[in-house]
């Protein structure tokens, strides 16, 4: 018989050791490497200063860190891809695209997880709630830094904000100093309008001797609209022929962007087209995320106002309505044509599109 026996797998594995031998505890410890006695003595009740039964507020407590340790991985996952998309030139030959598609993904299913977390918060109720609720203030979900952050990054600006003359009012003005700061730093949303406008394949040297190919498939646009659609024609001039102000994505950037989802079949731009997807993952992750706290809020506390002095409800459903960061690249769907209308590509736009060894 093996006196050792298999090592044991998973967070709680103990190094193997021979009977009557302890195991050598001078290298990582599992409590010592996860900072186990800072984490779980960082929970601190107001209800016990205060000397009030309150027993749901452990519940809150560790529900709001584990968020923020949570915001703390995306920003870590966000921070990378915007580091990858700097530098003005993204490799695909050493699979940098890969990476960012991997990452972002990755972000998504920690919002996914974000949103279930509120399935455990429900099980307080509002009366529960009420037992600390006022021993809060002016403390609230909407000082924090961290989500506030990850919004910036992503490319949320200042003046697209809901309610932005009090989005930063109840910061400490250090903290509303780094914030306001993140205004004069390109977004991830400005880096990806930089990388679509570097696409090469609409440029007419690739085209010669016939019309461009935007022309050709603004004309199989028009003929695919149903007569009551045919204003979508304004619409196509404003996103991809002129320069409107306030749009993120420039004319070039969106024309490109409509190019790849086209001809997402294609080798070349299949991860092109999984980058701009998980872009709308992520938006559609943080929009349900948004919608659920507004439902809780609704129930938890009804129309009354948020321990930090908002409107409570009513600013929650004015951010889920404006809050989209990637809404113009989703828009683009609108001016999408069945792919048995699609031009074919010339022969020379398909060599400089292929793989070559």
């Amino acid at each position: 018989m093996d006196t050792n026996g298999p090592a044991i797998a998973g967070p709680f594995a103990f190094p193997t050791a021979t009977f009557g031998h302890p195991p050598d505890m001078s290298n990582v410890y599992y409590p010592d490497y996860l900072q186990l006695d800072t984490i779980l003595g960082a929970q601190a009740p107001e209800s016990d200063k205060a000397k009030v039964e309150a027993h749901d507020e452990l519940l809150f407590i560790i529900i709001h860190q584990t968020y923020e340790l949570w915001f703390k991985q995306v920003l870590h996952e966000v921070g990378s891809v915007v580091d990858i998309f700097k530098d003005g030139h993204v490799d695909d030959n050493s699979g940098e695209l890969n990476i960012a598609v991997h990452r972002l993904h990755r972000v998504t299913v920690i919002l996914q997880t974000l949103v279930k977390q509120l399935d455990i918060l429900e099980t307080m109720t509002p009366l529960d709630f009420l037992d600390f609720r006022d021993l809060l203030r002016p403390a609230s979900g909407f000082q924090s830094m961290q989500f506030k952050v990850i919004e910036a990054t992503l490319g949320l600006r200042m003046e697209q904000r809901h309610g932005k003359q009090y989005y930063t009012s109840q910061l400490r003005p250090e903290h509303k100093a780094m914030i306001e700061a993140l205004e004069g730093k390109p977004t991830l949303l400005d880096l990806v309008n930089a990388w679509l406008e570097r696409m090469p394949f609409l440029d007419p040297r690739y085209w010669p001797g016939e019309a461009s190919f935007w022309d050709r498939l603004k004309a199989t646009y028009e003929s695919s609209l149903a007569p009551e659609e045919k204003g979508n024609m304004k619409a196509w001039a404003e996103r991809f022929e002129e320069e409107v102000p306030g749009r993120r994505l420039s004319p070039a950037a969106a024309r490109n962007a409509v190019f790849i989802m086209l001809y997402r079949d294609e080798p070349i731009f299949q991860q092109a087209f999984r980058f701009l997807d998980v872009l709308l993952d992520i938006d559609e992750q943080l929009a349900t995320w948004r919608s659920r706290h507004l439902s809780m809020v609704r129930r938890m506390i009804g129309v009354r106002m948020g321990t930090g002095g908002s409107t409570g409800s009513g600013y929650l459903k004015g951010a889920l309505d404006s809050h989209f960061i990637f809404n113009e690249i989703a828009e683009l769907s609108s001016f999408l044509i069945d792919r048995h209308r699609l031009p074919k590509l010339p022969d020379g736009v398909r060599t400089a599109m292929a793989f070559h060894s």
